[in-house]
Parts: C-alpha cells; sequence; structure tokens
C-alpha cells in the first residue's frame, strides 16, 4: 500500500496528461501563457498505462482521475481511458477537464469507461468568463456540460473558484443554474498554485463566506461528516434535498489529515502532495530499464515521505515551484 509516515493510505491517483491548456485562467497563468513542457520528457501513452498499472495492481489504487493542463488536448486520451478500464481491479475513472470539446468528446470517453467528470465553470457571464479565462469559450463550457449530461456521465459536477470583485456575486446564481441541470456544484477555495505566485489571502473568498452568500438564499444542513471520509468537499442539502452543494474549503478548512491521494505529472513525477516541493521521477528509471519492482519501490518512498500538512498557514510557507498547470489538478 503506498502509506505515509502518518497512518494515511493513498488510494486515489491524480494523472495529469499534459502541461497544456487552452485557456488563461487568471488564477493558474499569466495572459501570454507559460513554456510548454517539451514533448520528449512527457510520458508516452503507454508509459503512463504501465505507470496506472503498477499503481492500481500493485500498490492498491483505486480510483483515477486524469487532469492537465487541460486532458482533452492529450491526443489518444480515449485510448488511455479505455486502457485503464481493462486494468483489474478495475478502478473508478474520472476526468477533470474546463470542458472545452466536450461537446464531441463525452460520448467516447463514456464508451471508453468513463465513470465521471468535474467541469470547472467560474461564472455564467461571458464578460466576466473573458475576464477570468482571457478567452471568450463560455459557450463551448456549456456545450460541453450539456453534452456530458446526456451520455449518462451524470451526476455532471461542476467546479468553481470564487475571486473577489470578480466573481464573488455569481455563488447563488451558479447554484441555481446547476439545480435546474441536474449538476452537482462545488465552490472551491483559491488556492496560491498561479504561475505568477500573485496570490493573496484577502483576494480569496473563503469558505465561510460561500456558505454565508448561499445560506441567503437555500435553506443548507449540513451531511453528517462522519460519511465525508477522504472526500474534500464538506457537502450540504439544499433546501432539505435531494440537491446537494460542496465546499472544499483548502486554505481555511484543509482536509489534510484525511488525505488519500497522489500525484502522477505529465512528466512522470510523483507528488505526494499538491503543495509538494519534491518530487519523485518515475519516467527517468523506467527509460533507463527499471523493473515494475523498481518502480514500485521508488513510489513506496515516495508517499512514505509525506508531510502533515500542506503549510499553507505556516508563517514559512513557499509555493511550490510548479504552477497547477504542470502539477495537475
Amino acid at each position: 500500500m503506498l502509506a505515509d509516515a502518518f497512518g494515511r493510505i493513498a488510494t486515489d491517483l491524480r494523472v495529469s496528461l499534459t502541461d497544456r491548456c487552452n485557456l488563461r485562467c487568471s488564477y493558474c497563468m499569466p495572459a501570454e501563457g507559460l513554456d510548454w513542457l517539451p514533448s520528449p520528457l512527457l510520458l508516452t501513452d503507454d508509459e503512463l498505462v504501465r505507470l496506472i498499472g503498477i499503481a492500481v495492481e500493485r500498490l492498491g489504487v483505486t480510483e483515477v482521475r486524469f487532469t492537465g493542463g487541460e486532458p482533452l488536448l492529450r491526443r489518444g486520451l480515449v485510448g488511455i481511458v479505455a486502457r485503464a478500464a481493462a486494468l483489474r481491479p478495475r478502478p473508478d475513472i474520472s476526468l477533470t477537464t474546463n470542458g472545452i470539446g466536450l461537446s464531441r468528446m463525452a460520448e467516447p470517453l463514456h464508451q471508453a469507461g468513463l465513470n465521471r467528470i468535474n467541469v470547472s465553470l467560474d461564472t455564467l457571464s461571458r464578460e466576466t468568463f473573458v475576464t477570468l479565462a482571457r478567452r471568450d469559450r463560455l459557450a463551448d463550457v456549456l456545450a460541453g456540460l450539456s453534452a456530458a449530461a446526456a451520455t449518462g456521465l451524470a451526476p455532471v459536477k461542476v467546479n468553481a473558484v470564487l475571486m473577489r470583485g470578480v466573481n464573488d456575486h455569481e455563488a447563488v446564481p451558479l447554484l441555481r443554474f446547476c439545480r435546474e441541470r441536474g449538476y452537482q456544484l462545488r465552490f472551491i477555495e483559491q488556492m496560491p498554485l498561479d504561475a505568477q505566485h500573485g496570490w493573496r489571502r484577502e483576494d480569496m473568498i473563503t469558505a465561510d463566506e460561500i456558505l454565508r452568500a448561499l445560506s441567503a438564499e437555500f435553506a443548507l444542513k449540513s451531511d453528517d461528516p462522519a460519511d465525508r471520509g477522504s472526500a474534500p468537499a464538506e457537502s450540504f442539502l439544499v433546501d432539505g434535498g435531494p440537491d446537494r452543494v460542496g465546499v472544499i474549503g483548502s486554505v481555511t478548512r484543509p482536509f489534510c489529515g484525511a488525505c488519500d491521494r497522489v500525484r502522477l505529472t505529465a512528466d512522470g513525477q510523483v507528488r505526494n502532495c499538491l503543495f509538494a516541493r519534491e518530487e519523485s521521477d518515475l519516467r527517468a528509471p523506467m527509460r533507463a530499464g527499471a523493473s515494475d519492482d523498481d518502480l514500485v519501490a521508488i513510489w513506496l518512498r515516495a508517499v512514505a515521505a509525506k508531510l502533515p500538512g500542506h503549510g499553507i498557514n505556516d508563517p514559512g510557507f513557499l509555493q511550490p515551484a510548479r504552477p497547477m498547470s504542470a502539477i495537475g489538478g
């Protein structure tokens, strides 16, 4: 098992398929974009599937989530999903996307074995979308959401980040929008993972602020916290249910003590925490002929060294060198 020194077991593998993205969201990267990883450094499809297979068959991973950058930009994505779905024991397979291109990809992904999908949607305003993402693509995202729901990937989950003075007034409209369409909405506190290192705590809309805004319009009742387990979101019944809304307070309500995640970057590095400042290389040993046993040993050591928490609230906190787009969500 992928165990750390604090008794946590990693069973949820986040796999970044690319660091590239077709948006330029202000809380993630600068307007001009970033220098993408050179293609030779990226894991091939076969290398990805080999490492996912080791994680599932040898290390107890039961959930695989594909992320980016934007994972829909990865050529061969459908085939990668299908090969992951063919592993035994079969993992639960999900994907986090900005939704651009999802309208044509939802059905092939579902047929390949994708179980669940999360789509980022921070605003319902075209103008605000352009301000946040620096691209005029809101219509594409909304079309992707509709297509995903129509395929049977439901319930489609929607992830929203609120930023002060930008879209902080949209908590209620976003929840109404999702309830009307059967989507499950989760608000996420903005985290210090931007490439510019420009994150400021005072710009972040906190979990408490989100809940106050929602409670002004809806009756919220917290689900039994005993049922939360390692889930990052606190879940609330809306107006008596069955609809729910989630709030992920990564900064103000950290859930590190129950974390069950480990990450594999697009260039083959193991990260035992989203905010880790060190990585363990699997790509170089694998390309040098390492056996599965060798790779298992590297992975075990990487997770064993996991710190008790992300440290965002510590006075000496430093952002990881890589931004979110290069780590994978």
